[in-house]
């Protein structure tokens, strides 16, 4: 009994030990924890916002030390991709294979001048990031990829409107209507990205100051026509008077108007002249086939301020169109409160002259919408992100932008439309009947010292079940020239390579007879 006190003892001493044992262990632990969490929130959750940082000193093409992620487009070609420099494993730099044809759509990614287009807007998805771990040791090391970024757009169409064009200035828009899918978008002038991203900064400088000088139209190659320029639209607007009037005051559907060459305007001693000094009149069943300026004009002033301009901005005038690319202006047309001082304004404005302007993008948005029911969907280039292993990321899901008019209402304007192909002013331009094209014509005014036109068309097909939505524009021409005889042809064979492809048929069949 004895020894009892001193066994207590080394039993009370043991207890302490394990205990401080205990807690050393949960510190380290802890400590353990918080390195853990550390690194996951540096490495994994916040290494996006990591990725795209000012202070990166990463240099290179790529914005990293790792290869770009590639941009790929709808039929499976690679648009952009990144290769090394020289040997170098941490050096990149970026092609493009289809040199101009795309470059208004994937824009650049240069050591020297930064990023444009779609490298810009998704550069995020382009940049290599950090991957989501799959072991353990990938949590405290994760590995370093980037994302792949397929594209609505389809390259044969793209290149049946550049050859269409037939190196003018001008834009064609293509977009499925049913989901808002770009399928075509070129437009001159272009330029090859090429001698953006070369190793040489002195390549780079003479690309740049040759991208960005105006042409003869004032046009800088560096900027796409197609969403960065407007016009005034014509007699493609008149599509718009006519949904005003079915919308808000459908009595006017079946007014019928004079039968003149030319409409007296208040406030005015200026006439509104028909094109061509021809006469013509009617309900709207005959003028827009006819395109009848008077009429129209007049129409107009019957719908009066409030209702047109309202129609105008419920199709997508005066609002920022929300494609996913940078530089999208918006097109216009004036405010209600312009017309109480300027009321044969509104006469003009009717027919898209006067102040009225519009991108090609918000031309093939209007047609879109009258082909899709009246719901206008919002425009992407983007179908699909996907992660370095295949994997789907990110499924782009149709939305609807705008809706201007009812289904009943736009169904319509659609047998008008059908009308001005097959009995209009685009009757002469060769639509085959079985492709069941409805159209609107339009040859603006530019109003310039030279008096040239800014000739229009816009179209859908097939009439009965659109799949494809279209806008073209050619400004600066002949006042001898017309939408029909410009506008018109390119129009033609971008509607038979887009019902083709929609058919899984190679684009240019042995029935089109358009150069490719």
């Amino acid at each position: 009994m004895a020894h009892e006190p001193v066994l207590n003892t080394l039993h009370a001493g043991g207890l302490v030990v394990s205990r401080r044992i205990g807690i050393l262990g949960l510190f380290f632990c802890l400590l353990f924890a918080v390195v853990l969490g550390q690194s996951l929130w540096i490495q994994y959750f916040h290494a996006p916002a990591l990725n795209v940082s000012a202070f990166n000193r990463v240099s290179g093409n790529s914005g990293s030390n790792y290869p770009r992620g590639d941009i790929v487009a709808a039929d499976g070609s690679v648009l952009a991709h990144s290769v090394p420099v020289g040997s170098s494993t941490t050096s990149f730099t970026r092609v493009y294979p289809d040199g101009s044809l795309m470059s208004g759509l994937v824009g650049f990614s240069s050591s020297q001048y930064g990023r444009w287009a779609l490298e810009s807007q998704y550069n995020d998805v382009l940049t290599a990031h950090a991957q989501p771990p799959q072991s353990w040791a990938q949590v405290l090391a994760p590995s370093q990829a980037a994302d792949t970024l397929t594209l609505t757009v389809q390259p044969a169409l793209q290149q049946i409107a550049r050859v269409a064009l037939a190196g003018r200035d001008g834009a064609v828009v293509a977009i499925d209507p049913r989901n808002g899918g770009i399928l075509a978008m070129y437009a001159n002038p272009s330029y090859d990205p090429t001698p953006l991203t070369a190793i040489s900064s002195a390549t780079q400088v003479a690309a740049w100051k040759s991208y960005t000088t105006n042409n003869a139209h004032g046009f800088p190659p560096l900027g796409l026509l197609a969403t960065q320029q407007t016009f005034p639209p014509g007699s493609t607007f008149k599509v718009i008077t006519t949904a005003a009037a079915a919308v808000s005051k459908p009595e006017l559907m079946v007014k019928s108007y004079p039968y003149a060459a030319f409409a007296r305007l208040p406030d005015t001693n200026k006439l509104l002249y028909n094109s061509g000094g021809s006469a013509c009149g009617g309900t709207v069943q005959v003028m827009l086939p006819e395109s009848c300026d008077p009429g129209y004009g007049l129409l107009g002033m019957d719908l009066g301020r409030d209702i047109m301009s309202a129609q105008a901005t419920a199709f997508g005038y005066n609002t920022k169109i929300p494609l996913d690319l940078p530089g999208v202006v918006s097109s216009y047309f004036p405010a209600a409160s312009v017309f109480l001082t300027d009321r044969p304004g509104l006469a003009y404005s009717a027919i898209g002259q006067k102040d009225v302007r519009a991108t090609a993008l918000e031309n093939a948005l209007v047609a879109a919408a009258i082909a899709n029911g009246g719901t206008a969907m919002t425009p992407h280039l983007m179908a699909t992100i996907t992660a370095p292993d295949g994997t789907l990321i990110t499924r782009y899901r149709p939305t609807a932008w705008l809706k201007p008019l009812k289904a009943v209402q736009a169904a319509q304007i659609v047998p008008l439309m059908r009308g001005v192909v097959t009995r209009g002013t685009a009757s002469g331009v060769g639509f085959h009947y079985g492709d069941q094209v409805a159209a609107k014509t339009g040859t603006a005014q530019t109003g310039n010292a030279q008096a040239n036109t800014d000739d229009w068309m816009i179209a859908f097909a097939p009439a009965n079940n659109p799949v494809v939505a279209i806008a073209v524009v050619v400004p600066f021409q002949a006042t001898s020239e017309t939408g029909a005889s410009i506008a018109g042809p390119i129009v033609k064979c971008v509607v038979e390579g887009a019902l083709a492809l929609s058919k899984g048929l190679p684009p240019t069949g042995t029935r089109s007879t358009c150069p490719h």
